[in-house]
């Protein structure tokens, strides 16, 4: 299989419209097109990492951090991204990042973090907007079926936990065949009336160009009428951050406790206690401070995240619990749910989680 095979794979699940404006998540050196020998996982890419790979035989390596986050004006060995890249090139390796596409992903990092934690009825925290567009074609009614499943087939018709959803309305259209037509229907110069259907659906934006292709590739007219517009709807399969239940409300220390010996951070750090017993967790992997106030809004007891600020942990004012586990730690679990995501596709293809601890906090 090509590298390419392996990233279309990864991006099934996050697809690249996903990530926030300000990431770059992609392929940063190599080409797709090469025959993938085996990939080596890891949350950051450092230079050790990419002589593991060399080691290892691999020219494929996936991180969930860029290794190319800023503009590079020039790629020199005086920076660890300049080396990185360097060695990787001479060495014919391939290097892809899955970051904030797979943080906002509804099977992502944070989904991840709340199966080792073992809450249940989770969903997404903070859902995203102007992911979704509402699709209207107009079909002749023997034909309305046949469109209706092409547009399924490419990716139309999911809202949460359903897909083929559409509305249909039959009607009337009308339309005069100009001299240079090629009718389906009717004679040209003539007006035609034909029962037709109205076919509604949603689809992602990102998907939009494919669902449109297959639709008219189905479509037996020679000029389809479909219209497409942006939707205002929050897509609550995608966004930031995630909140879930504990079957089984829990002391704060006890939560706490739980917290420390899932993530292991050298030191875990948290708001005032509540008095309160934890039964609905907010969570967000990284940094996800700027999620405080969602946590609240939606009665979270808790909220765990990887980075918070001092000034943060005013923000609890004994309404929540605050838990702060480390950058790194609370995003460890992305290298298995990486693996985890290719293996579902290509279960013999040779994959291997870095040994390299790339965490550059260390804790006294």
């Amino acid at each position: 299989m090509k590298i390419g095979d392996i990233i279309r794979v990864i991006e099934e699940t996050a697809p690249i419209a996903y990530q926030e404006t300000y990431d770059n998540s992609g392929l940063y050196c190599g080409s797709p097109q090469d025959e993938a020998k085996g990939a080596l996982f890891t949350l950051d890419v450092t230079e050790e990492v990419v002589d593991e790979a060399i080691e290892a035989g691999y020219n494929l390596i996936i991180a969930h951090h860029p290794l190319i986050f800023k503009p590079l004006k020039r790629i020199l060995d005086d920076s660890l991204t300049g080396r990185c890249i360097i060695k990787a090139i001479k060495n014919d390796i391939a290097v892809y990042a899955a970051h904030t596409n797979l943080d906002n992903a509804r099977r992502g990092v944070n989904a991840m973090i709340c199966a080792k934690l073992g809450l249940v009825n989770c969903r997404i925290l903070q859902p995203a907007a102007d992911l979704l567009r509402k699709l209207i074609v107009f079909v002749p009614e023997d034909h309305a079926e046949t469109v209706r499943q092409a547009m399924f087939a490419a990716g139309a018709g999911h809202i949460g936990n359903y897909d083929s959803c559409s509305f249909n309305a039959e009607g009337q259209g009308t339309f005069r065949p100009l001299n240079d037509a090629d009718p389906y229907v009717g004679a040209k110069g003539l007006l035609h009336n034909e029962p037709e259907v109205r076919i509604e659906t949603i689809c992602e934006s990102h998907a939009l160009h494919r669902i449109v292709k297959a639709m008219i590739d189905a479509h037996p007219y020679e000029e389809v009428a479909w219209d497409a517009y942006p939707l205002v709807n929050m897509h609550q399969g995608v966004g930031s951050g995630m909140m879930g239940e504990f079957e089984e409300a829990m002391d704060e220390m006890d939560f706490l406790r739980m917290v420390k010996r899932v993530f292991g951070p050298g030191c875990l750090k948290y708001s005032p206690l509540t008095g309160r017993k934890v039964h609905r967790v907010a969570l967000c992997g990284g940094s996800g401070n700027f999620l405080v106030h969602t946590a609240m809004a939606q009665k979270a007891d808790a909220f765990i995240t990887g980075e918070l600020k001092y000034h943060d942990y005013f923000l609890a004012e004994n309404s929540i619990l605050l838990a702060e586990a480390g950058h790194y730690e609370t995003e460890q679990f992305t290298k298995e749910l990486l693996v985890q995501i290719v293996k579902e596709k290509f279960t013999t293809f040779a994959t291997r989680i870095s040994s390299i601890q790339t965490n550059p906090v260390n804790y006294l």
